[in-house]
């Protein structure tokens, strides 16, 4: 990764972490129990299914992996 897409990277990063603690407000987070119950919620929710989206999809030039029998 160059410097220049790391700089990019954190900055989406970032986005996304302000979006979600804005969501995140409104939910009880006073242990680390509910903090964690909170973000693994919010993962599932937004960032999985997209997350899920992008690694099935077959990227140019790449053979997908097949499982051995």
């Amino acid at each position: 990764m160059t410097p220049e897409e790391q700089t990019l990277l954190d900055q989406h990063v970032q986005a996304i972490a302000q979006i979600l603690y804005r969501e995140a407000e409104s939910r009880p987070m006073e242990t680390l129990g509910e903090v964690e119950t909170v973000i693994r919620a919010q993962f599932q929710e937004h960032v999985g299914p997209q997350w899920g989206i992008f690694l099935s999809q077959k990227l140019p030039g790449q053979a997908r992996a097949t499982s051995a029998p």
